[in-house]
């Protein structure tokens, strides 16, 4: 057997990396899903000293951590993971040797590979209005859904974001939503008078269709009722794409891009989108100004007479 191809060995994290992701959990407040991935790296790297080294996280070295990442890349496994991966062993060696539970950090001196930038597609603006248009208006489905693309192009939230909304934090009277986004960090985020129409009718009309009786917390629902996944939210937003003729490859993210680069289309100040996202840091709200270029570019190559 291969040995860059080990097998069933069963993988029981170190104590302190259990320790790890209660940590990320309760001081960082980061989410199941983001926890999870963490996880899964720690896991993997686990069970790679164990079938490899014979080792373990508390006698790793920056060797070790070096012929981890060869490994990976051996294995055909993307960069962009690759880097995610080391990313997760940096931050776990960080918090265990500034709290004494390891005497060395193995990562310190490891570097991380350069990755090129990626530009998030985007919809043109009378792609996405195609899309807001695309649900069936006269049944209580199709008011959800409107209201949900209607909120999300106007707020620019995530999907996470906008399933687990609850219905207390939207102040339609004043035109906000209160949003928790990642580490629990909350932002206001105002909305247009489309949105507020759509989600009045959805809540006037929809929504008791579907909840009848019961309490839900979340303000948008599923068919029986019951707060909405993300993977429910995101089939069916590329359904309706498909439905109007939109084929580009959408993400989950589609409509945040959009809202994000039409706002810097028209003039808004990358500040302000920084904190209409909740990114914390400006760098990463700087893509859109390069999809911003790249769209300015193409329509000059397009209709300048010498483009």
């Amino acid at each position: 057997m291969s040995k860059n191809k080990p097998s069933k060995t069963i993988v029981t994290l170190h104590p302190k990396m259990d320790e790890f992701l209660t940590y990320l959990t309760l001081s960082e407040g980061l989410s199941d899903n983001t926890t999870s991935a963490y996880k899964r790296d720690l896991k993997l790297f686990q069970k790679w000293l164990i079938e490899q080294k014979n080792s373990k996280a508390d006698q790793t070295s920056q060797e070790d951590i070096e012929d981890f990442l060869f490994y990976l890349s051996k294995d055909g496994r993307k960069e962009k993971s690759n880097a995610r991966l080391l990313s997760t062993l940096k931050r776990f060696y960080q918090w265990a040797t500034s709290n004494e539970y390891f005497d060395v950090d193995p990562t310190a001196l490891v570097k991380a590979p350069k990755l090129p930038k990626s530009i998030p597609k985007v919809i043109t603006e009378q792609q996405v209005e195609k899309l807001l248009y695309s649900p069936d208006e006269y049944t209580p489905l199709g008011i959800r859904d409107r209201a949900i693309l209607e909120l999300m192009y106007a707020s620019g939230l995530r999907v996470s974001e906008l399933v687990t909304l609850p219905f207390e934090q939207v102040n339609l009277s004043a035109g906000l939503v209160q949003v928790t986004g990642k580490g629990n960090k909350e932002r206001i985020v105002p909305i247009g008078e489309v949105a507020i129409e759509w989600i009045e009718k959805y809540i006037k009309e929809s929504r008791p269709a579907l909840v009848k009786n019961k309490w839900v917390d979340s303000l948008f629902v599923s068919r029986i009722g019951r707060p909405m996944t993300r993977q429910t939210l995101w089939h069916r937003i590329k359904n309706l794409a498909f439905d109007v003729g939109i084929h580009v490859n959408l993400s989950p993210h589609t409509l945040r891009h959009a809202f994000a680069t039409h706002l810097i289309n028209h003039g808004a100040d990358l500040r302000t989108v920084q904190l209409l996202l909740g990114h914390s840091d400006l760098s990463t709200t700087q893509i859109y100004t390069h999809v911003a270029k790249e769209r300015l570019h193409k329509l000059h190559q397009q209709h300048h007479p010498r483009g």
